[in-house]
Parts: C-alpha cells; structure tokens; sequence
C-alpha cells in the first residue's frame, strides 16, 4: 500500500507558507504583511522554521497516514 499523507501535505504546507502568497512574517513594512507576493532573507528563514515544525508535528508526533490501494 502507498502512504500519500506525507507528499500530500508536505507539497500543501510548502505552497501555503511560501513568504508573500498568504502572509509574509516578518513583513518589508510591518511585522505581519498579507499577500504582498515578496519576500526577505528573514522571512524565508522563519517561514522554513515553520514549516520544519508543521512537519515535525504532522508525520512524527500526530502520526498522519492516509493509504490509497
């Protein structure tokens, strides 16, 4: 059987926490910037550490499996 879980929601929460396309932090301007579509070298950095942490939280501490046959 095939684990699609992990693919699945690795590829969700990389195109939802990519810096800029629904929320920036920290922001150019302000600490929190909604969809401005740009980024900064601190802002890719702490949009990384959460992701990394999601995923830790996902896959080892809640266990998530979805099979597909």
């Amino acid at each position: 059987m095939n684990n699609w879980a992990p693919p699945l929601i690795a590829a969700a929460l990389f195109w939802l926490l990519s810096p800029g396309m629904i929320f920036q932090l920290p922001g150019k301007n302000s600490p929190l910037e909604f969809m401005n579509m740009k980024t900064t070298v601190a802002s890719i950095f702490v949009h990384t550490v959460i992701y990394g942490l999601l995923l830790m939280l996902f896959f080892v501490v809640l266990n998530v499996h979805l099979y597909i046959n």
